[in-house]
């Protein structure tokens, strides 16, 4: 029996052309969505989780706490402000754990690599020493690989230090910003460390300042940036390449009617690439041949979506939000996933139909999913044996409905390196033509926006924020599945400039570039705090992050790494607007994070829970940090008389009774 949607033909959450086709077509009748179980559920969010005042951390409770109200504390006397600003370091905490532990795998590869294991090779020899330098390690005469093993050793060794000496890329803040960190004890130490030490500082009976307990989530959070994250982004370029602009699609429309389709969902790289140079061996597209496919389709989802696409230009078929709809296609044969982001739900959807999911990490299993671990010292081997699994279904499609591919391509690839170069040319890479055309006022500021996406809302949410933004002429970057989203929305390629305010437009038009960046995936948002301390150093905008005209958000965010990603940013000096947080329950804790982290830290976090209230907040943000560097200032005109041209003109050769004054 068909199940009765409230509107899969006019549904209000559910803009996307794409998806509202396949859930009205027969393959998606019977199929049970996220979008269902919003609309079932019938019930509001427990309040108490919602604003962070439900402690679990002892068997003496669950204790649910009402601020205020003197005899309603915790079993043992903890306040609504102790137990929201836990709750809080403990989600930074997780969050964190995720890049961490993608972050590690990613050295391992990178280990395996330098010493000559597998498939890969150093594509970026010029990045790895320059990533050399930062730790340390000698490169002249030195064979590439010789410096690469030395380099992944000490950046294995970053997760396990013990000493007190900060993680080695932190030196690439800036001398502000370090100062502070210093200052306030929360220069991150070892990786591993940090995160150990949230979880124990938030065990009953231990730290019970919130001011105190959210020192050290952030330095848990700056561990994330400024060390696991960073370092997984600048490994991943070095391996595989750093990303240049390229075309390619976003749409649930790329899947192919007569290839085998396999959909790449999770978020470590190693495996996406391995499954990339395995499609194109002549003996998995000859068994492809032979199942009666003519060939192999790999489609990204999610953030491993982003990567293949940054590095490859391979289309992505969806982002989280679309990850079940990407099934009830009947088009996939496989799914083949690793870790994080991934709903339980997909191996019932898939019961439906041909399709496999297929896990391939230890970490993360799934009941009703076919299990085949991928090994990092014979990737290429592994990537054959999942690939295999998935062509023999080809034969057992049934009915099918794939949408018209919307012809809306995106521009990606535009990591740190791109930018300067795309900016100042080869020969004068430099972030000094956007500082001027900032200072200028072309580019009123720069806006983040990042992380996922979130049945709650609207999933034209990210445009609606975007599309307010390019108008009031801010340039926007983008990672992660809010990119996915943008790039559906037609606002992540050069002629997307229409959206945008005059000088904005005029500024794309000339570099020709997109007026929405993508960067990547939401491990790569380190790239934009490499960027933003490019900015400042290249001066003009002020000494530190907290300076710049420039705000991030996250405004549809699900996973625990979101609040990490908007913590390490709020840590680094960058004002974050989300539109909830945990922590609404607590009022002081609530306002030490809304006001009062702007003392010790230069920036705090926002709240807004209106899309459009949201772009104008960050709107208006960019506009007070302008009136503070004193470029909101237009200039008066003036008009050069004969005796200013000549002291123009004085010092330039062949000036004088000969020169251009004369």
């Amino acid at each position: 029996m068909a199940i009765k949607r409230n509107g899969c033909e006019g549904c209000t959450e559910i803009t996307c052309a794409s998806t509202k086709e396949v859930m009205a077509q027969a393959p998606a009748q019977n199929v049970i969505t996220a979008y269902d179980r919003v609309q079932k559920r019938g019930m509001s969010a427990c309040l108490f989780g919602s604003g962070g005042t439900c402690c679990r951390n002892c068997n003496m409770g669950p204790c649910q706490i009402i601020d205020g109200i003197e005899d309603m504390v915790g079993i043992c006397g903890a306040t609504a402000d102790t137990v929201a600003a836990r709750n809080f370091a403990r989600v930074v905490a997780a969050g964190s754990s995720a890049h961490t532990d993608h972050a590690r795998e990613m050295v391992k590869g990178f280990i395996a690599t330098a010493k000559g294991e597998g498939p890969h090779q150093i594509k970026d020899v010029a990045k790895l020493k320059s990533l050399a330098a930062v730790f340390g390690i000698a490169t002249e005469d030195r064979e590439v690989n010789e410096i690469a093993l030395e380099l992944g050793e000490k950046a294995l060794a970053e997760f396990g230090k013990q000493s007190e000496e900060p993680l080695a890329m932190t030196k690439r803040a800036t001398e502000k910003r370090q100062a502070i960190w210093k200052k306030l004890g929360i220069a991150p130490r070892g990786i591993d460390r940090e995160v150990v030490e949230v979880m124990h500082r938030t065990h009953m009976g231990v730290d019970q300042d919130y001011e105190n307990i959210m020192l050290q989530a952030s330095r848990c959070a700056l561990s994330d940036g400024w060390g696991s994250s960073m370092l997984s982004t600048e490994l991943t370029d070095i391996i595989f390449g750093t990303p240049v602009p390229r075309r390619s699609i976003v749409d649930l429309g790329v899947l192919k009617p007569d290839q085998v389709n396999i959909a790449v969902h999770g978020h470590e790289p190693l495996l996406a690439e391995a499954l990339c140079m395995a499609a194109q061996d002549p003996e998995m597209l000859a068994l492809a041949k032979k199942q009666g496919a003519k060939g192999i389709n790999l489609a990204g989802v999610c953030c491993t979506g982003n990567e293949i696409l940054m590095r490859r230009g391979i289309p992505v078929a969806a982002g989280f939000v679309q990850q079940e709809i990407c099934i009830a296609t009947g088009a996939l044969e496989a799914m083949v996933v690793d870790v994080q982001c991934i709903m339980e739900s997909l191996a019932q959807v898939a019961k439906g139909f041909h399709t496999d999911i297929i896990t391939t990490n230890y970490r993360a299993k799934m009941s009703g999913g076919v299990h085949i671990q991928f090994d990092e010292h014979q990737p290429l081997e592994s990537a054959k044996q999942i690939l295999s699994h998935a062509i023999k279904n080809f034969k057992k499609r049934g009915q099918f409905f794939i949408p018209e591919e919307k012809k809306l391509d995106v521009v990606v690839g535009f990591s740190h390196e791109t930018i300067n170069y795309m900016l100042g040319g080869r020969f004068r890479a430099s972030y000094r033509p956007l500082n001027d055309n900032i200072i200028n006022g072309r580019i009123r500021g720069v806006a983040a926006v990042v992380g996922c996406d979130n049945f709650r809302l609207a999933d034209d949410t990210h445009e609606l924020i975007v599309r307010h933004l390019l108008k009031n002429n801010i340039l926007v970057l983008a990672t992660g599945c809010a990119a996915t989203s943008l790039g559906r929305s037609g606002l992540v390629n050069p002629e997307a400039a229409r959206f945008c305010g005059d000088s904005l437009a005029e500024v794309c038009e000339t570099v020709g570039m997109p007026p929405v960046l993508h960067m990547g995936s939401c491990v790569d948002n380190s790239r934009i705090l490499i960027a933003a301390t490019q900015m400042v150093r290249e001066g003009g905008l002020g000494d530190d992050i907290s300076d710049l005209p420039a705000i991030g958000t996250a405004p549809l965010w699900m996973s625990e790494k979101a609040v990490a990603i908007g913590h390490y940013f709020v840590a680094s000096g960058a004002q974050v607007v989300f539109q909830d947080l945990p922590t609404s329950g607590a009022k002081r804790f609530n306002k030490y994070l809304l006001e009062g982290l702007m003392g010790p830290m230069g920036a705090h976090w926002n709240v807004e829970s209106d899309p459009q209230k949201l772009a104008e907040l960050m709107v208006a943000k960019i506009e007070a940090k302008r009136d503070a560097l004193g470029i909101n200032k237009k200039a008066e005109r003036v008009l050069f008389d004969m005796a200013m041209r000549r002291d123009l003109t004085a010092g330039l050769p062949g000036a004088g009774c000969h020169g251009p004054a004369a």
